[in-house]
């Protein structure tokens, strides 16, 4: 088993070196002893793990699938070994997160880095990126999502907080064009959009009333923070999710526009590969991004 383990992590070395000889150096073994596990662990497996170049050493398609397994073996072999060398049952190792960036940045990584201070056993991975993560298949611990449509049915999921869209606009923007009183009035706006979306804004108010209002947007960019940052520089009207906005709107600098109208819900999850074996990292990140939104409002 032994043996096993050390073919293993040579395997990873080899991998995050680039190179035999790298890796043979940072594990201070001997070179024959690197090229003779790699050997004898793709001797084992019936397939080559790792393409051969003379620039750099890669994972072939076998190679990369299986560190994906081993990434998550031996992390959890190390949480073991320090559990048992501390003592205490408190997170230990690599927590790897996944977030939008705008919302990431805002919300994850203050918690994130507050749970560092909090336990000098963590370590943390966190990846900001708008698009859909692989929990399942992937190298990722948690993925936090806004919207629960972006959900894989075969991945486990805990919702964070319930959430919607909301109509917001700067004060001085609003003192200068004036506050819209019915959602049609939004036509005469100039309206900041996320992406190349092109779709009318759904709305959705009092009584169970709907409105599907045309959004041309004089003003549309792929990034979250430069949206926000044009509305908050009074340059229009955004649809944007209560989260990204509600510190903002309590320091008065965007204001609320059609107070009773929102544009749908869209709750914050968490997605994870494993509901019963979640590690102990991830269950008390998951536990503090709850407590973290609990005063937030809604809608």
């Amino acid at each position: 088993m032994l043996d096993d383990l050390n073919e293993l992590r040579t395997l990873q070395q080899v991998l995050a070196s680039g190179s035999l000889t790298a890796a043979a150096n940072a594990m201070g073994v001997s070179l024959a002893v690197v090229s003779k596990r790699l050997a004898t662990l793709e001797r084992r497996t019936g397939v080559r793990l790792v393409n051969r170049t003379t620039r750099r050493l890669s994972p072939t398609e076998e190679g990369a699938r299986l560190m994906v397994e081993i990434d998550r073996a031996l992390e959890a072999i190390r949480q073991g070994e320090e559990l048992l060398a501390t003592g205490r049952d408190e997170p230990v190792g690599t927590l790897r997160v996944s977030a939008p960036v705008s919302f990431g940045r805002r919300h994850v990584a203050p918690i994130l880095g507050e749970l560092t201070r909090r336990y000098p056993q963590l370590a943390i991975s966190l990846s900001l990126d708008d698009k859909v993560v692989d929990v399942v298949g992937g190298a990722t611990d948690v993925a936090i999502r806004i919207g629960g449509g972006l959900v894989d049915s075969s991945a486990a999921m805990r919702k964070i907080a319930d959430n919607s869209r909301i109509l917001v606009a700067a004060p001085a923007y609003l003192d200068r064009r004036g506050r819209p009183s019915t959602p049609l009035d939004l036509r005469n706006h100039d309206l900041l959009r996320y992406g190349d979306f092109v779709a009318p804004w759904r709305l959705y108010g009092p009584n169970g009333a709907t409105e599907s209002i045309p959004a041309p947007a004089r003003m549309r960019v792929d990034n979250g923070d430069a949206l926000h940052d044009w509305c908050v520089a009074g340059l229009g009207i955004m649809l944007k999710s209560i989260v990204d906005v509600s510190h903002d709107m309590a320091s008065g600098r965007l204001e609320r526009v059609l107070p009773d109208w929102h544009g749908g819900d869209l709750p914050i999850v968490a997605l994870f590969p494993d509901r019963t074996n979640m590690p102990r990292k991830a269950r008390v990140f998951l536990d503090a991004m709850v407590n973290a939104f609990q005063e937030v409002p809604r809608k």
